[in-house]
């Protein structure tokens, strides 16, 4: 027994997930989604989406009154296996947070020991390898940022064509048409980083101090085991939300977060519907039949998927920050807009996001006309 716990404890691998066999899983999986594409079709493309930049980036820069530098030059069509293998540097950054936390110190020698870590480690791969396959299956475009990064990396643009051309037969619209509108989305996203450099570190601090305290909350459960779990279960059935499992510094966080993705994303489909009419007749048609497709879960493994991502939560920010972005522009105008992004200052708080004139009266109140909203 002792020597095969000696082996089993100096062959157990190091570290919470095998990121190869990861990677494997995750091309595994997307291999075997209709639509696959060959290298040479994804270098066909390429010229159409270098199109697309060319007029986007100009349309954006005039619009929002700010250049982007670099955004052109640093865009690229993928596969959705090689957005995995991209999105992996994410999972490693974020992992390796917390695994000096999480990973037990072993007793050398333990049979029982070495067992478990090759068993967390096993079943810790295979769930980051499903999520990437998962997640890759269904992005479309992705303005990538090294939000956990040690030193700061510009983004980058990532279309995955082979996801693109499945959304647009399923909505109905013409492949090129629909390459320039997720364009349009994804860009934004570059003009909200890019320009305002305040937002990358705000963002990091508040995903590094949830990192902090998801720490904190293990070695609760560590300390008080089931009994603390089931609390935190019940707070949670009661809500109807995950939300319910977290803390009440947790929760400031967690709602800090959410608005500010809920900016982010409404910002970017109400920029995408005021430019998109430039280069796009038909772009109210275009968000209808996407956004109803967007809406629908058919399969119970989507359904559940989509809150153990976060991807229904994402639906919503969609919906919550275009209603407050047009709700801004609608009181205060473009002087409005342009006060979004000044600083962590001007960002809505929870009221001021379902209540847009709250928010101008508070940030720009000279745009408010005399006699109008209040």
């Amino acid at each position: 027994a002792r020597a095969i716990a000696t082996r089993t404890t100096v062959s157990a691998p190091r570290g919470l997930v095998d990121w190869d066999r990861a990677e494997r899983i995750a091309r595994r999986r997307l291999r075997n989604t209709p639509g696959h594409l060959t290298p040479a079709q994804l270098r066909m493309s390429e010229a159409a989406y270098g199109r697309h930049m060319d007029k986007v980036v100009p349309l954006l820069e005039e619009r929002l009154g700010a250049k982007l530098p670099g955004v052109v030059e640093r865009h690229a069509v993928v596969s959705r296996s090689q957005w995995a293998t991209a999105n992996m540097a994410t999972f490693k950054a974020l992992i390796g947070h917390l695994e000096p936390h999480l990973t037990p110190r072993l007793r050398e020698g333990s049979l029982s020991a070495g067992v478990a870590a090759a068993t967390n480690r096993l079943v810790t791969t295979g769930q980051v390898g499903f999520l990437l396959g998962y997640l890759g299956s269904r992005v479309l475009g992705q303005y990538d940022v090294a939000m956990l990064s040690a030193e700061p990396e510009p983004g980058r643009l990532l279309y995955v064509e082979e996801n693109s051309r499945a959304t647009a037969r399923a909505v109905d619209v013409p492949v090129d048409d629909f390459r320039l509108w997720v364009a349009l989305h994804e860009t934004t996203h570059a003009f909200e980083f890019e320009a305002h450099p305040w937002l990358r570190p705000y963002l990091r601090e508040r995903m590094e101090q949830q990192i902090a305290l998801f720490v904190r909350e293990t070695g609760r459960l560590r300390r008080h085991g089931v009994a603390h779990l089931a609390r935190r279960w019940r707070t949670a059935a009661a809500e109807g939300s995950i939300r319910g499992f977290l803390g009440p510094e947790q929760r400031r966080l967690f709602k800090e977060t959410q608005l500010v993705m809920s900016l982010l994303e409404g910002f970017s489909d109400w920029v995408m519907d005021e430019v998109g009419a430039e280069v796009l007749p038909d772009i109210p048609g275009i968000r209808r039949r996407f956004e109803a497709r967007r809406g629908q879960r058919r399969r119970a493994i989507d359904r559940l998927m989509a809150r153990l991502t976060g991807m229904d939560m994402k639906l919503e920010q969609y919906r919550r920050g275009e209603r407050f972005v047009s709700g801004v522009y609608r009181v205060g105008g473009a002087v409005a807009i342009d006060h979004l992004w000044d600083g962590p200052e001007t960002l809505p708080n929870e009221q001021e996001m379902d209540d847009p004139a709250t928010w101008v009266r508070r940030v720009v109140p000279e745009a408010i006309e005399p006699g109008g909203a209040t």
